[in-house]
């Protein structure tokens, strides 16, 4: 590990920070001492991770206003619903293209910039281990983000740099509250969470901070999401088609 890093403020790039886990990140970053640089779709600077010349631009950007890039955490993410005989291809291809093409970018851009002793992580899902009926296309991507992170976590591991992800289950955001106004679908988490309640983004944060920091932690995909990985995943596609036909 680069000793320096421990003698100045690291420099962190939040992408998919702009709102829910990833400004959480954010926050928990600066306040452990970090120079954050938040990325998302509206913010400046700004940032499409389907893009690779906007992943390139903006970590190059960042490697040269502040003189290196120390941190890279990937937040970015979209979801959809649809059985496969079902799912049209090109939405299945929009939710492969944000969650595993553009983590493959991040990746792939980050390794380049990022400082030797630093740091990448990735937010995958409880859906990158378990299935969900009408999320194929959900689940094969995060699936893939958990392999393409031990296989970085390989190639880079000669510099020092560690990579790993954490793989959150039901955390209430702007993104998933939606979901939860359909009736059935908190019981069923909950009912399938020991801990017997929903994540904050705060401690998905906490967990990357900490990620952050390990020096000794490498190719590493972290459950996060209350020991439901021990149960079974909820009939997400079953409730909403019984509320909504």
């Amino acid at each position: 590990m680069d000793t320096q890093i421990e003698d100045r403020a690291r420099i962190a790039v939040v992408i998919g920070g702009a709102s829910g886990i990833g400004a959480a990140i954010a926050v928990a970053l600066g306040d452990d001492g970090c120079i954050v640089v938040v990325a998302d779709l509206a913010t400046t600077p700004a940032v499409d991770i389907t893009d690779e010349a906007s992943v390139e631009a903006l970590l190059a950007g960042v490697l040269a206003e502040h003189g290196r890039v120390d941190v890279v955490v990937n937040s970015a993410g979209v979801s959809t619903l649809g059985l496969l005989t079902e799912l049209d291809a090109a939405e299945f291809r929009r939710v492969i293209d944000v969650n595993l093409t553009g983590a493959f970018l991040v990746l792939k851009h980050a390794g380049r910039v990022v400082a030797d002793g630093g740091a990448v992580i990735s937010l995958t899902s409880l859906n990158a281990r378990q299935p969900g009926t009408g999320m194929g296309a959900y689940c094969a991507a995060k699936a893939g983000l958990a392999m393409l992170t031990e296989v970085a976590a390989l190639e880079l591991g000669a510099r020092g740099v560690r990579v790993n992800a954490i793989s959150p289950g039901l955390v209430i955001t702007p993104l998933t509250a939606p979901a939860m106004d359909i009736a059935g679908i908190e019981d069923d988490y909950l009912e399938n969470t020991p801990l017997g309640r929903a994540g904050l983004p705060e401690e998905v944060a906490e967990a990357a901070v900490y990620l952050a920091k390990a020096r000794w932690l490498t190719g590493e995909v972290l459950d996060l999401n209350g020991g439901a990985h021990l149960r079974r995943y909820p009939d997400i596609h079953g409730h909403v088609m019984r509320a909504f036909g």
